[in-house]
């Protein structure tokens, strides 16, 4: 647990290399193993998408079962991941280059997207839909999020050219279906599924991409198509998603620096903090219940003893059974780094032997139901290694990708007030 002694603000700079005002009242040689254990984490975490790359078509598994098929947004996330394991030297630049170039040919090459939008899931060997999957609008934005912040890190070469093409040829207003907002997806024997983007999720960066494109973008008018419905939990009055996972507050903030964006006065991540200390809370309020609770916090969509589900809290839908997901209050650092270090300490030093493996953490756990996921999933992944660099690395990701162009059409197109950072 975390020492209460206060130490100066400028001893902990000198120290640590973390944001400002993310390390008040921690004991500075606590806090010095604290960041060599997230650091840990980072690097464990990040061997995932190494591993579990298609060496032929250079996608990423959707899960490290062996007959997974690869995911995209798992991939997009792999992407941005293999680019931050360069700059920290954990592969060379050289690997890292052939391993997304790889990718970007076979995403270039892919026959099987509907209008630059691809499959949810693709057959790792060939590229091919697999699973008899959606063509997916929040699956191929997270694809193309991933791309784009690993071309940053490789700019004036071929890896930037194709991911911009890439980009370039999605035609977003088809996905919209000829309404305001943006279909979750198509399916060739159906056509467009009856579900759109309709209230707070984790949509935004579809959104900012769909807005921000040069070639085929989508009216600006989808950015206000959705309802900002809101309710209050604990005198907290929060723009709320359906669920009420704790994902939804997170995988778009991964990319963008939404504390120095407003929308006609609403701060996204104003609102994902409250929505993450709702969570934390609601938990504490089950702890009685559940023994996961008594130590851990973190309801969001994982795997479970019954299956996938999207657990969250209140205001949402708040489905709950005991089952905590790691990533959830690790990936939540930014916003409560104190509470997120704390949980990462426990999951890391008392549940190590069945949680932590050589991936980092395992999906998910329920201690009532003496429950141990035996498995990875990338987009659990994916989001730790970014959310990690924002914090260890002041923005690493953030900084570059708030860079991109089309984030800057997006935020003028939007009229989104915006600070400095």
């Amino acid at each position: 647990m975390l020492h209460k002694k206060i130490f100066s603000f400028i001893s902990i700079l000198l120290i640590v290399s973390v944001p400002a005002g993310y390390c008040e009242n921690i004991d500075t040689r606590d806090r010095t193993e604290q960041i060599e254990m997230l650091k840990k984490i980072q690097r464990d975490t990040f061997q995932y998408f190494i591993d579990q790359q298609n060496p032929k078509t250079g996608l990423i598994k959707d899960s490290s079962r062996n007959a997974s098929p690869a995911s995209i947004a798992a991939t997009g996330f792999g992407l941005a991941s293999i680019a931050i394991g360069a700059a920290h030297g954990w592969i060379s630049y050289k690997d890292a280059h052939t391993r997304i170039q790889k990718t970007l040919e076979t995403l270039k090459s892919n026959d099987t997207h509907r209008n630059g939008f691809f499959y949810h899931f693709l057959d790792p060997e060939t590229g091919k839909r697999s699973w008899n999957s959606e063509v997916s609008s929040i699956d191929t934005a997270l694809l193309a999020a991933g791309m784009l912040l690993a071309s940053t890190y490789f700019s004036g070469t071929s890896i930037e050219k194709r991911s911009r093409e890439i980009y370039e040829r999605i035609n977003w207003p088809w996905m919209l279906n000829g309404t305001d907002k943006f279909c979750h997806g198509w399916s060739p024997k159906t056509g467009f599924l009856p579900y759109y983007w309709d209230m707070y999720a984790e949509h935004l960066i579809l959104l900012a991409l769909a807005i921000g494109s040069s070639s085929k973008p989508a009216p600006v008018s989808v950015w206000s198509g959705w309802e900002r419905n809101s309710d209050t939990y604990k005198h907290k009055q929060i723009i709320y998603s359906y669920t009420g996972s704790l994902f939804t507050y997170q995988y778009s903030h991964a990319f963008i620096d939404f504390k120095i964006l407003s929308d006609h006065g609403v701060n996204f991540s104003d609102n994902s903090l409250k929505a993450t200390l709702a969570n934390y809370q609601y938990s504490k309020s089950f702890a009685s219940e559940y023994k996961s609770y008594e130590l851990a916090w973190g309801l969001s969509a994982s795997l479970g003893p019954d299956g996938y589900r999207a657990y969250g809290a209140l205001p949402g839908e708040g489905m709950h059974d005991g089952t905590i997901a790691p990533y959830a209050a690790l990936s939540a650092i930014i916003l409560t780094p104190q509470k997120s270090t704390a949980a990462a300490e426990y999951f890391y030093t008392e549940l190590r032997n069945k949680l932590y493996g050589r991936y980092g953490f395992r999906g998910a756990y329920n201690l009532d139901r003496n429950w141990w996921a035996d498995e990875y999933l990338g987009i659990d992944e994916g989001i730790i290694v970014l959310m990690l660099e924002n914090y260890l690395n002041h923005g690493a990701v953030w900084k570059r990708f708030m860079n991109l162009q089309a984030i800057k059409k997006w935020i003028d197109k939007t009229n989104l007030t915006q600070k400095a950072a």
